[in-house]
């Protein structure tokens, strides 16, 4: 019999863009707050946001439905993909 080799896990180091803390503007304040955070640590309170509303899609998953706080940021636009979210919350991020 031959055994499987057991996969060393190697531990990924963070992309430093990525942890970098970012201020969010007026706008994804409402949703984040104000304090400057990492990239990573936003887009998980964005989401943590979209599912406590129920803002996904129910026949898209892919899809986010807007509330009229997530309205400023996806400039206005009722339903984006996340993809297209991840683009529209970088500008909003200095």
């Amino acid at each position: 019999m031959a055994e499987k080799k057991k996969k060393v896990a190697k531990t990924r180091a963070p992309n430093p863009a990525f942890m970098k803390a970012m201020k969010p503007s007026g706008a994804l304040a409402k949703i984040v707050g104000n304090e400057p955070l990492p990239r990573t640590e936003i887009t998980r309170k964005l989401w943590d946001y979209i599912k406590k509303n129920n803002l996904q899609d129910a026949a898209n998953k892919r899809n986010i439905n807007a509330d009229d706080n997530l309205l400023a940021v996806f400039d206005g636009k009722r339903q984006v993909s996340m993809f297209e979210m991840t683009k529209l919350v970088n500008k909003h991020l200095s």
